[in-house]
């Protein structure tokens, strides 16, 4: 299959990356949102399914010749990106669903046949995770050629330990003209791998090798983040044997071959916290269906210090906040079960309105804080210091024109815009659609003035 073949809102335009993922879910790359803030919010919101969980998933498909059926896949840009990737790679694609807010979509991903085992430049520039190709191509095919990924502006996210754990797995990988290239014509063989620090991607790439591989894997210091055990539950279900998700060390024993499956995509606990977040941003009572307190843990806690009130319900849960409520608190992102840096932007537009000082520091990713001049500019009291900023609360921000410069900066200078007095702009919203389903219209049903400004075609 070539994406010229996909379903038409899987597939990409042959445009500028931006501009792409615009046209991959119909909006154009130059999209602006307004929002006139102070308005509370009140309804409910449904939870889509995980995208940092999607991904992996769809990838997961490379493992075997026959079909693996996805539900709940969100209507995202990334998810476009990804299924343009592996439908060069020969995997074919069937979908059921239009990407309602209420349901997702159903994927199902066939790679019977995995004619071309090169993941080139101009599709892997778009988005990090379609470096999670290499691990199941390699296993499965015994060879793969995988272009290293592009900048990113949340700092440098190198391959190394994806690199260095197929190494140990006995593949031989080498650089070549900004390519991976990796050979294991004889397979990979079952090794004990020790991170030196938590990585998702390095865990769910080398997890996915191993199901193929000979033998018995051990990953030490791996990710035990949700979506990590997502994906293993989808890899059991497709006949792997893997043990030890939700700790630090799992334990994969390899199979000669998986067959099809269907699994369900986990809810977005990154979507959960936003919502819960712009609740306090903006003052109401909204319930988000299709989530759990349990799956953002420490977030809850977090959210709770702050001074929102959370109960869970039979549908998820319940997230309220009073007008004066919030509260300055101290934040620091660490790896799964710890803060998410994922959060760390719309944390920090909420606590721009808390009563009292906050210190929000940030452990995983440099170059993290590029939002906080845009934050300035609405009148939040910011001032950093190093990987730490300090947040002063004000009363009130003001709606300023602003841009976004990564999926989770453009979320939160949304929230700051909720809590704004006047109308507040924000640019480069092809990197909100990376990440968040229909935001707009979710806000708007609860009473947000949320609205997406299109550019000129």
């Amino acid at each position: 299959m070539t994406p010229h073949d996909l379903p038409e809102d899987l597939r990409l335009a042959t445009r500028s990356p931006a501009q792409a993922a615009q046209d991959a879910i119909g909006r154009g790359g130059m999209d602006q949102i307004r929002i006139c803030g102070g308005r509370p919010l009140r309804g409910e919101i449904r939870i889509s399914g995980a995208k940092n969980a999607a991904l992996p998933l769809m990838a997961a498909s490379l493992l075997t010749d026959e079909t693996l059926t996805l539900t709940g896949v969100p209507h995202l840009a990334d998810i476009t990106t990804l299924a343009n990737l592996l439908a060069q790679h020969g995997v074919g694609f069937s979908m059921n669903g239009e990407g309602a807010v209420s349901d997702g979509r159903e994927i199902a991903l066939t790679a019977a046949i995995i004619d071309n085992t090169t993941a080139p430049y101009d599709l892997v520039r778009k988005m990090r995770a379609s470096a999670l190709v290499l691990g199941p191509l390699v296993a499965r095919c015994g060879e793969a050629r995988v272009s290293l990924p592009g900048g990113c502006a949340i700092g440098t996210r190198p391959l190394d330990l994806h690199i260095k754990g197929l190494q140990q797995l006995g593949a031989e990988v080498g650089l070549d003209n900004g390519y991976i290239e990796a050979r294991a014509p004889k397979g990979l063989t079952g090794a004990e791998i020790a991170f030196p620090f938590v990585s998702v991607g390095a865990t769910e790439n080398l997890m996915m090798a191993a199901c193929l591989a000979k033998g018995e894997t051990r990953l030490v210091n791996a990710a035990r983040e949700p979506e990590v055990a997502d994906l293993a539950k989808c890899l059991i279900a497709m006949g792997a044997d893997i043990s030890g998700t939700g700790t630090d060390t799992i334990v994969v024993r390899g199979a000669d071959r998986l067959h099809g499956a269907h699994h369900h995509i986990v809810a977005d606990r990154i979507e959960t916290g936003t919502y819960a977040m712009a609740v306090g941003v903006a003052g109401g009572n909204v319930e988000l269906v299709g989530a759990s307190l349990e799956l953002i843990g420490v977030v809850a806690d977090t959210l709770r210090a702050a001074g929102l009130e959370l109960e869970a319900t039979d549908r998820g849960f319940r997230v309220a906040c009073e007008p004066g409520q919030l509260t300055g608190i101290d934040v620091m992102t660490e790896p799964y079960p710890g803060f998410p840096t994922d959060l760390q932007a719309q944390m920090m537009a909420l606590v721009s309105v808390a009563n009292g000082a906050s210190m929000i520091t940030e452990t995983i990713f440099e170059n993290r804080f590029m939002h906080v001049p845009e934050l300035a500019r609405m009148g939040a009291n910011i001032n950093l210091h190093g990987a730490s900023a300090m947040i002063r609360g004000v009363p009130q921000l003001t709606g300023a024109p602003v841009m976004a410069t990564d999926l989770r900066a453009s979320v939160s200078l949304v929230l700051a815009g909720l809590a704004a007095s006047g109308e507040t702009t924000v640019g480069r919203v092809y990197h909100l659609d990376r990440g968040y389903e229909r935001l707009e219209e979710k806000l708007s049903a609860c009473g947000a003035e949320v609205e997406r400004i299109k550019a000129a075609r």
